[in-house]
């Protein structure tokens, strides 16, 4: 077959592109003719119907926005949900709101780049909630065929400001009027906060309505994205019950974790392999993974934070797996078992891992209204604290090392035992040391329990048999009326336990 007559392309000046009201970088073949345009406006009929599950969750989050607007009386609140972020060159990261943006409108996953919530005080009284956003684009606007970033035939349609009004419940208008009435509400409030780094465009906007005073101005917001943190500490019901989906969809990742152990093993990457088989449930049960995925095997472990995933897991390792699945309400578990990549812990593992649960269970002990946060940890310490003085690896006694002045068993576990968990996986970190760290435990709370012991393969100091091997133990639970419910109780613990439902998954 003869090839294809080609037709070299015209030669054109340098301006002839821009004379044409194109981008003369852009290559792009995006048709522009006035025939295309007519024709690509007919032949639609409706829209799909708009996802109606965001009536529930909306009706939360208006109890939520009460409690802010009391909070701060009289003052213009604007809460952006944030724009698109570039990942290279025109590719974009998957949007994600800001978590206080969820929190207060109820909108997850992948809702809506560019939206701004504002809460109004200018009506008097209680704040009137609106929320902005870019409506949907005609079909003959060049917008929906030929933008990339928005464009419906790109990306799919954005929601109809009606019918998301009906919805959620919110007065939602087009984002294009927001700039002329953030400046009438502003010139009639008693002042005008904003979450700063939620979307630098908004917080520009901002400037020229607020005091100059840039001190106060930081004060100001400061206090408001503390009091954004602040409010998420305890959970209502609506967000345990998501808390609760997205640990049962991390105990499905966990057992697929479990079955391709096989596969991993051998596999000069095998960590990506139990990286993989995670986060490949997390999309099918949820919206993704709540924070990059955990997989470290043999001397991994003992690096607290280790993500890159791309060394071997060899038979008679331990496997450290840290990962959690996030929802599609955006509320996500955080929960880490270490595994017998056999199947069976040596008596060299299983001696550091029955240390560790021994500290876990002395957390769980202490935890309960009324008890401080920070004694859940203390709780834990002094296990940690007493069974290496046993093994002879402190240079003082238990006591002593628990001094504030001595730390030394931090050596072998330098994080907390305990954070909060919700939005995001350390929720309400802005949160104050008192409303935090030196606050009493209240039923809704929900936080890890986390305890481990990190024995790296060059420690010195440690005992020979026990170097390379590191072991964390994590939790997520919810503090009720009397103590506290183990919400990730279906993921065994025990030694003896996680070494029966190994076997049983693998057959």
């Amino acid at each position: 077959m003869a090839a294809p007559e080609t037709v070299p392309p015209a030669v054109a000046s340098p301006g002839a592109a821009q004379e044409a009201g194109e981008d003369p970088k852009s290559h792009r073949t995006t048709p522009r003719s006035e025939a295309f345009r007519r024709f690509i406006a007919q032949g639609w009929g409706p829209r799909p119907p708009e996802d109606d599950r965001l009536a529930e969750p909306s009706r939360w989050a208006a109890q939520r926005r009460r409690a802010l607007g009391a909070l701060f009386p009289g003052e213009l609140l604007v809460v952006p949900a944030g724009p698109l972020v570039r990942r290279s060159n025109d590719t974009d990261y998957r949007f994600r709101p800001h978590s206080a943006f969820a929190h207060l409108t109820g909108l997850g996953t992948d809702r809506e780049p560019d939206a701004v919530l504002v809460l109004d005080p200018s009506a008097g009284g209680e704040h009137r909630a609106l929320l902005y956003l870019r409506p949907q684009a005609p079909r003959d606007a060049e917008e929906f065929y030929a933008d990339a970033r928005y464009g419906e035939l790109w990306v799919g349609p954005r929601p109809g400001l009606a019918s998301l009004s009906a919805t959620t419940g919110l007065e939602v208008r087009d984002v294009a009027a927001m700039a002329d009435d953030l400046a009438v509400a502003a010139a009639g409030s008693a002042g005008t906060r904003v979450v700063p780094d939620a979307d630098p465009a908004v917080t520009s906007l901002l400037e020229p309505l607020r005091d100059p005073d840039a001190e106060a101005l930081e004060r100001a917001d400061d206090e408001f994205v503390t009091a954004l943190s602040e409010l998420r500490l305890v959970k209502d019901a609506w967000e345990v019950a998501q808390l609760r989906e997205a640990v049962a969809a991390s105990v499905e990742g966990f057992e697929q974790v479990v079955r391709a152990l096989p596969a991993a093993v051998g596999h000069p990457r095998g960590e990506r392999v139990v990286e993989a088989a995670f986060d490949g449930t997390a999309r099918v049960r949820g919206n993704g993974v709540g924070y990059e995925t955990i997989s470290a095997a043999g001397d991994h472990a003992c690096t607290l934070h280790w993500i890159t995933n791309d060394g071997p897991v060899r038979p008679g390792d331990l496997l450290l797996l840290d990962a959690g699945v996030e929802v599609d309400s955006l509320y996500t578990a955080d929960v880490t078992r270490t595994l017998p990549v056999d199947g069976r812990f040596t008596p060299a593992q299983r001696r550091v891992y029955e240390v560790v649960l021994e500290a876990a269970d002395a957390a769980f002990a202490a935890a309960r209204p009324g008890v401080r946060f920070r004694d859940v940890h203390e709780a834990a310490m002094r296990v940690i604290a007493h069974r290496l003085a046993e093994w002879g690896v402190l240079p003082v006694d238990a006591q002593a090392s628990l001094d504030p002045e001595g730390q030394y068993h931090r050596r072998w576990m330098a994080h907390g035992t305990s954070h909060h968990l919700g939005l995001d996986v350390h929720d309400c970190a802005q949160a104050r040391r008192e409303m935090y760290l030196d606050a009493e435990l209240r039923p809704g709370m929900v936080f890890t329990i986390e305890p481990g012991l990190y024995v790296k393969a060059e420690d010195e100091l440690a005992p020979a048999e026990l170097r390379g091997i590191g072991v964390r133990i994590e939790d997520d639970v919810l503090v009720t009326e009397d103590g506290v419910e183990n919400l990730t109780a279906a993921l065994p613990r025990d030694p003896d336990a996680v070494e029966a439902w190994m076997a049983s998954l693998r057959g």
